[in-house]
């Protein structure tokens, strides 16, 4: 089990440096394309949503594939949209091409999440899922920084460059490692689209929605916020945003070792913990360095949520996972543009850096609310 999950961290790692790596490069772009920064800031939004409302017909359309060939095709999208961006002569070039790179993210990770539960033991099938995810906790902590520094020194095209030879690298082990018999998809799109309409399948998804989004509207304004409450330096909130990133690594390793000895619990503690620690981190702010360690404990929440939420969505739709694990990743980013958002909107109304916090955990709460609800009518149908 172990080297088919190696192919997959190293694929989820390349899409994952892929998609935020963006984020630093974003003033470089704006100067080449000579566009504003709000402008060079929509092709994270266009990432975004490319990977909530495009990933499905990917998905759909590999729906039938054997999985190690879909996950290589995916993958053959993946390495095609960073070239492209590599050579964008243009800003609208490259918003195409961005998109076309979204296409893969959810039908990946979607398909990924099922072949990794597939193959691991039943006791061990939310560890699996977790490892998954892990490639896109250490593209934040150790891809991005590095291709930031590599754009900043060679020219962001460099960077795309690398990241597409990544993404080579990534398709040779997957196919190499992962086992040839792995199992079709439904071979019918109506047992895929059918499986939607299931109640516990719509309230896990709307768990991810609104936990990923509790997480962004608070996370998109963390280094205003830790600058001008906490009194933080940008070297300081750099260190913050690394210790964060710990965090969130630590949180998928765990989330998978708890979601297998008991998912429900693990979703409902997690949540819980969520809401606690924002409103921790509020009361932190004005000392700096205490919400430093705050954060940790809150990344460490964040990514303890995923893999019970994504294996949760597997198990009730078990008879045609394929498009359901992926439109549970475009839940997710759909929450990340929401939160994102909402934390906006909140700004623009005047509450104020400090109070956002607040606002994340009613999100992680209502959250709560439908696990609640979830759980409820599973005991009562049996």
């Amino acid at each position: 089990m172990k080297l088919p999950l190696l192919a997959l961290i190293v694929a989820s790692f390349a899409i994952g440096t892929s998609e935020f790596v963006i984020v630093g490069l974003v003033p470089d772009l704006a100067r080449d394309f000579s566009v504003s920064i709000p402008r060079a800031g929509f092709l994270v939004s266009a990432y975004a949503l490319g990977v909530s409302f495009g990933s499905p017909f990917l998905a759909v359309l590999v729906g039938r594939w054997p999985r190690r060939a879909a996950l290589l095709g995916l993958m053959g999208v993946f390495v095609l949209g960073n070239a492209l961006c590599a050579l964008a002569p243009g800003y609208d070039t490259m918003l195409a091409a961005r998109v076309v790179t979204s296409l893969s993210h959810g039908a990946f990770f979607g398909i990924g999440s099922v072949v990794a539960a597939e193959l691991a033991p039943r006791e061990k099938r939310a560890r699996a899922v977790a490892l998954v995810f892990l490639g896109l906790t250490l593209a934040n902590v150790l891809g991005v920084p590095a291709g930031t520094i590599l754009g900043q020194a060679a020219g962001w095209r460099a960077t795309f460059w690398v990241v597409a030879a990544i993404g080579l690298v990534a398709m040779a082990a997957i196919a190499l490692l992962l086992p040839r018999d792995l199992r079709a998809g439904s071979a019918r799109l109506l047992n895929e689209v059918r499986i939607l309409g299931r109640s516990q399948v719509l309230l896990a998804m709307l768990m991810a929605v609104l936990s990923s989004a509790s997480l962004f509207s608070v996370f998109t304004y963390i280094a205003p916020m830790l600058e001008r409450v906490g009194g933080l330096s940008p070297h300081w909130v750099s260190v913050a945003l690394l210790v964060f990133g710990a965090g969130l690594t630590a949180g998928g390793l765990l989330g998978g070792r708890l979601a297998d000895r008991h998912a429900a619990r693990t979703i409902v503690a997690t949540l819980s913990a969520i809401a606690v620690l924002l409103v921790a981190l509020r009361a932190a702010l004005p000392f700096g360095l205490v919400a430093v360690l705050v954060m940790a404990g809150w990344g460490m929440a964040v990514f303890t949520l995923v893999s019970p939420l994504q294996t949760r969505v597997i198990d009730h739709a078990r008879d045609a996972p394929n498009l359901a694990s992926t439109i549970n990743q475009g839940a997710f980013n759909l929450g990340n543009a929401g939160g994102a958002w909402l934390g906006g909107a909140a700004l623009g109304a005047g509450i104020g850096y400090r109070s956002l916090p607040l606002l994340g955990a009613a999100l992680a709460l209502a959250g709560l609310a439908v696990a609640a609800w979830a759980f409820g009518l599973e005991r009562r149908r049996g």
